[in-house]
């Protein structure tokens, strides 16, 4: 995964050719429809809320354009403007949020936080979604000052790195798959080093689950190949125990 020193993440994507989240903007289908999914995309991402002609400029609109949509957003509780102008996200986003793969993500956390806190690491739960890997939960721990972090809804290509390769690992067998597959379908965990960033070690396991549910996995992230191996156990077990509660 792509790494930021501290408690912050990496910067996100802007409108134009693809979303903040990866999604394409220039698909065929409804323009309105695109240029609010748009909107919504860049004001959801945005650490400190944006203006109306700030959407208009990202998405390349007018501003009275931008405003209707904002407006429209607003209706539905899906962001809100605040006494600055400022547009943010609001409570019905959380909820449509939450309600993604029956909770999955809600019902994580806590296995999640415990196993960061407990490596001192940032660790993620992941989907596959096309031929994509999306982090849908990143954790970060709190009892350390320096520590590796990404966007949730980051995305990456499905073959690379310990958390792809992890999610392919859950899939049928695919004709020239990568050695490192059927080894983790094997073993029940991968190991990489620089795949996605430069210099980081990635451990990936696998969360059990049935179909229909995405391909699934718990991905540590770190600088020390020690902390990585070291882990490993920890990662099983909370990988274990999570897909004991999706199942």
């Amino acid at each position: 995964m792509s790494g930021s020193v501290g408690p912050g993440s990496v910067g996100s994507e802007s409108v134009g050719g693809a979303s903040p989240n990866g999604a394409p903007t220039g698909a065929p289908g409804s323009q309105t429809l695109a240029r609010g999914l748009a909107a919504l995309q860049l004001v959801a991402t945005s650490r400190s809320g944006l203006t109306a002609q700030q959407v208009a400029d990202d998405i390349g609109v007018h501003r009275t354009i931008a405003y209707r949509l904002l407006s429209t957003l607003s209706q539905f509780r899906f962001v809100a403007k605040g006494e600055d102008g400022r547009y943010r996200a609001a409570a019905a986003l959380a909820v449509l949020g939450a309600s993604f793969d029956n909770h999955v993500r809600q019902l994580s956390l806590p296995i999640l936080r415990a196993l960061a806190d407990e490596l001192g690491s940032t660790v993620s739960l992941l989907v596959a979604e096309g031929d994509q890997q999306v982090a849908i939960a990143v954790i970060v721990p709190t009892n350390v000052y320096y520590q590796l972090a990404f966007h949730e809804g980051s995305r990456y290509p499905l073959d690379r790195g310990a958390a792809g390769i992890a999610l392919l690992a859950s899939m049928p067998p695919r004709p020239g798959e990568r050695d490192l597959v059927p080894q983790t379908r094997q073993q029940g965990w991968v190991t990489t080093h620089g795949e996605v960033e430069p210099n980081t070690f990635g451990l990936a396991v696998p969360v059990r689950r049935q179909p229909p549910s995405p391909p699934t996995c718990i991905n540590l992230i770190s600088h020390r190949e020690d902390v990585v191996m070291d882990g490993k156990a920890a990662v099983i077990k909370a990988a274990n125990e999570l897909s004991a509660i999706l199942s």
